[in-house]
């Protein structure tokens, strides 16, 4: 009788276990089950103030980082980031990517992904539940609702309403701010591959390109529907990341756990229990877990694939707890090392025992050889990319040696080899190279077009962020195979010098 009544207080019951028998049902079942509308309640915390913080500032570096001006002289874009596909440049304030360096743009990528496994490694799904854009953009929408028509209840309630005008007006409101912030984060986009202000100033005008009016017009439908109508279908069916997640995260990895230990069996009706001396958790089964989550689980039934870490649960627990004047932490971020430990203390000395326990803080589930090797790494790369930038040639040169003829003999029986030189100058400044040859004594040159400075070496001037191509001429006596020298060009400015190999040929001996 005793357990009867201690189920009873749980708050289910036998009736509530009962289901139905799927081979015996004539119902039939379709293969496709509908969307079933989430609510997600507001909620205060410590976890939904630090949401809010990372909201606004990706939002703001999204959508103003095309806006910031940077001087890299009269000759060059004055856009902080750019993406300049006519002319091959990524500018990043000041730093200038030209095609051959890509090498550097995989590297960042291979930081990110580092980066990736270890925030994972260590706090689990942060990247979900925190910066991810669907995340962040679905968390605006829902800001965009709850100031519009209300809260969950009254979102609720305009849901089963009948249509009618106030209806349609609070959602016409809601869909037309949704629409305008779509539009935004596509007009954003687009602002990060040409200048800014001139582009913003032509898709007005109606006289951009038509690429820049499909881009907007892609990334709002996408935005749109994404943001405002599948939500966390995308997050549970579209993003291969929660099945990704699970290599990375191992028994000392921090997840958002309800601790059952403590919790479990659920009562509400704590203090009737207590004087009737039944044995009962901390849970007082209000739901408020299940009501602000996003994603519409019950964190209570374990982890699941849907979770997406953002620990909102967390804090709507949290406000319980402090009203019932419970210790926090019945919902917390936990490693499942620890969760065992508190588990076994809770079996064998009790559940507040085991609270005790849960309030001392270890860091060793930060500090262990996974996440070490993955800072390591994170770090190496991190540092080889600035050092290699620090050092790198601002100027290039390429040779390309004329295959028809390979070489000519001329009348006073000299050979001349004729070779196409591509001179880049990799800086918002006029330069002017000294092009020399090195290894081919006794050799002459001139480039097409500059026969006055035949001789050894000539002088050539680039401009600005420019390559320029030279028709290069060398002539050279008693030659009897061929020979191996290097074309050296020098910044007569700076000295900063490059070379690049090539090959003298001349008649067999």
């Amino acid at each position: 009788m005793a357990k009867m009544d201690q189920d009873s207080y749980a708050g289910g019951g036998v009736v509530d276990q009962i289901e139905a028998d799927p081979v015996n049902s004539r119902t039939e079942r379709s293969l496709y089950e509908a969307r079933v509308k989430i609510f997600p309640a507001r909620v205060t915390g410590a976890f939904r103030r630090l949401k809010w913080i990372i909201m606004a500032v990706t939002l703001g570096i999204y959508w103003l980082t095309p806006w910031i001006r940077w001087d890299r002289g009269p000759n060059a874009p004055d856009q902080a980031v750019l993406v300049d596909l006519a002319n091959r440049r990524f500018y990043f304030f000041s730093i200038e990517i030209w095609p051959q360096e890509f090498y550097y743009v995989a590297g960042l990528l291979i930081m990110a992904g580092i980066g990736l496994f270890l925030i994972t490694s260590v706090v689990g799904r942060a990247w979900c539940g925190y910066t991810c854009p669907q995340t962040v953009w679905t968390d605006l929408y829902m800001a965009v609702e709850r100031r519009v028509i209300g809260d969950r209840n009254a979102q609720m309630r305009l849901d089963k309403e009948p249509w009618g005008f106030s209806k349609i007006r609070k959602l016409a409101t809601v869909h037309a701010i949704w629409i305008l912030i779509a539009v935004a984060t596509g007009g954003a986009w687009i602002f990060y591959f040409a200048d800014a202000p001139s582009l913003a100033r032509d898709f007005v005008l109606l006289e951009a390109p038509s690429a820049a009016y499909v881009t907007v017009a892609i990334l709002t439908f996408t935005t749109y529907v994404f943001a405002g109508f599948m939500r966390e279908q995308v997050c549970t069916y579209m993003c291969p990341w929660p099945r990704i997640q699970g290599a990375m995260l191992d028994e000392d990895s921090l997840i958002v756990t309800y601790n059952d230990w403590r919790g479990e069996p659920r009562s509400r009706h704590q203090k009737r229990a207590v004087q009737e001396g039944l044995d009962v958790g901390d849970c007082v089964d209000c739901n408020a877990c299940v009501a602000v989550c996003p994603m519409g689980i019950d964190i209570r039934d374990g982890q699941q694939l849907e979770c997406i870490t953002c620990a909102l649960c967390i804090d709507a627990c949290n406000n319980i707890m402090d009203k019932v004047d419970k210790p926090r932490g019945l919902i917390a971020y936990t490693t499942l090392k620890d969760y065992e430990v508190h588990a076994a203390t809770a079996a064998k000395a009790g559940r507040e025992a085991a609270k005790d326990e849960q309030r001392h803080f270890s860091m060793a589930h930060i500090l262990r050889p996974r996440t070490i090797i993955y800072t390591v790494l994170w770090s190496f790369i991190g540092i080889a990319m600035i050092v290699t930038l620090a050092m790198r040639d601002r100027l290039d040169i390429n040779v390309l040696h004329e295959r028809n003829p390979l070489f000519v003999t001329l009348s006073d029986g000299s050979i001349r080899n004729t070779y196409t030189v591509k001179l880049l100058n990799m800086q918002p400044q006029l330069k002017t190279f000294t092009v020399s040859l090195e290894g081919l004594p006794g050799a002459t040159m001139w480039f097409q077009g500059g026969e006055e400075q035949r001789g050894p070496s000539f002088e050539a001037a680039v401009q600005p962020d420019r390559v320029r191509e030279l028709r290069v001429f060398v002539i050279k006596d008693g030659v009897k195979a061929s020979e191996d020298f290097d074309f050296v060009i020098t910044d007569q400015q700076t000295g900063e010098s490059d070379s690049a190999e090539a090959q003298f040929h001349g008649p067999q001996s």
